[in-house]
């Protein structure tokens, strides 16, 4: 009997990424690797990697310093870097660490296994292209065991909006979305595994336009609707969205459709005008503002999220107080704030920047905003139903721990639900991060 490979995959960055990970560890299935958490007993390493934030390249680089000596004790080990990282630096990353054996960027992960027998034959491979097939469709079914409940599902990737801040235009690619038909076949696969709520995801997700059962150009809703009548799903959310393709049928989604959950991310950025267009966001607070009254007027109880960025070049005092104002006037659930980081190749890299003490005084008075509003609404939470996905055994005896279809984590208390189900339970107590709750007979 052939002893199974071992593959550990060390992921960075966003749930895309997680999602990448996934399929990658699907596709190396097929040449048998298993996957290990322990990157010391592997046969193979990918770092997939994010290129968002600051000094991204040179993380990977540390890293990579630092796995190069696993090959000491096993000449055999192969060294990967994927994702958005190795789009952008290519063979640079080969050049610069020589223990890599390869490179393969976010549209090409699909030829991995092709690359791991060219690799397994003492060559290098590099593939960053944006190649023509479809990675999705050379990856076929999701076959595997049985798996956690919640999942998250690629339906569109690449961005068109070109932020002034952001790099995934050149490493994801333009905007392009999955086929309806494609979307609806991977969902059931999950739901015959066990997940009983799938987390769309995309670059620019509400910017969904796949190719429908008929041929018709379908949207996100439409979309959320078809996956609504698949039996065994119950819970449908969707990340990351951009406010400007907020459609009128995606805002009525949130009010009628009883699996797409009460929450929904839709960065901002800014509360500034002024910053808003220097960024390249086509939007402005008011119109933001406006977009969420609509949702709230379509779903009242709906809990909103955001991004902020704050230290972007040329930011005054005035527009950070525009910013602190637009979050005052929203009331957020959950935020996430981030100092500016420079990305080269990107317009805002080229402009004033804001000096570095200032941006993290700003960031600690954007985050104790945030952290106030979040406890607040999660306080709020006490005393009322929920209805929690069970994903997993608490650490007390009896105690099971999941979310709520606003997504706090909630730990129910003597609770004899099994992973995977959907249980009526009340909040009893709010902590920093988690709700208490106990189960409705």
């Amino acid at each position: 009997m052939t002893t199974p490979k071992k593959l550990f995959i060390k992921t960075y960055g966003c749930q895309m990424n997680v999602y990448d990970s996934e399929r990658m560890a699907e596709s190396l299935g097929g040449q048998g690797y298993v996957e290990t958490s322990n990157a010391e007993e592997a046969d193979m390493i990918l770092l997939n990697t994010c290129h968002i934030r600051e000094k991204a390249a040179e993380k990977v680089y540390s890293e990579l310093g630092r796995l190069k000596g696993f090959k000491t004790h096993n000449p055999e080990l192969k060294i990967g870097v994927t994702g958005c990282v190795a789009q952008a630096e290519g063979a640079e990353i080969m050049r610069r660490q020589p223990a890599v054996d390869l490179v393969v960027g976010p549209q090409s992960y699909h030829r991995l296994p092709q690359m791991e027998a060219r690799v397994r034959a003492g060559h290098t491979a590099l593939d960053t292209d944006f190649p023509a097939e479809d990675k999705f469709e050379a990856l076929k079914g999701r076959k595997g065991p049985a798996r956690a409940p919640s999942a998250f599902l690629t339906v569109q990737e690449g961005c068109d909006k070109f932020c002034a801040f952001c790099v995934v235009p050149y490493t994801r690619g333009a905007e392009a979305s999955r086929p309806v038909a494609r979307v609806l076949e991977e969902a059931r696969q999950l739901v015959e595994r066990g997940v009983r709520e799938i987390t769309l995801l995309g670059q620019n997700v509400n910017a969904y336009h796949g190719a429908g059962l008929d041929g018709s150009d379908q949207s996100l809703a439409q979309l959320i609707w078809a996956l609504n009548d698949i039996d065994g799903l119950e819970r449908i959310r969707f990340t990351t969205s951009h406010p400007n393709d907020m459609s009128d049928d995606l805002i009525e989604a949130h009010g009628t459709c009883e699996k797409l959950m009460p929450y929904l991310h839709l960065p901002v950025q800014s509360g500034s005008d002024r910053i808003l267009k220097r960024m390249n966001r086509s939007h402005t607070a008011e119109s933001y503002l406006r977009v969420i009254e609509r949702i709230r007027a379509a779903r009242p109880d709906i809990v909103m999220s955001g991004d902020f960025i704050v230290g972007f070049p040329e930011e005054t005092e005035a527009d950070f107080q525009a910013t602190l104002d637009l979050i005052e006037a929203v009331n957020y659930g959950y935020a996430y704030s981030f100092k500016y980081s420079t990305r080269p190749g990107t317009p805002a890299a080229e402009r004033a920047q804001v000096a570095g003490d200032e941006a993290d005084e700003r960031l600690q008075r954007i985050q104790a905003l945030i952290t106030r509003q979040q406890q607040a609404i999660q306080n709020a939470m006490v005393g009322r139903d929920l209805r929690v996905l069970v994903e997993k055994i608490g650490r007390k005896p009896g105690q099971m721990v999941g979310k709520s279809e606003y997504l706090h984590a909630v730990h129910i208390e003597n609770s004899d639900a099994a992973i995977g189900d959907i249980v009526r339970v009340k909040a009893t107590e709010a902590k920093r991060n988690s709700l208490s709750a106990v189960k409705r007979s």
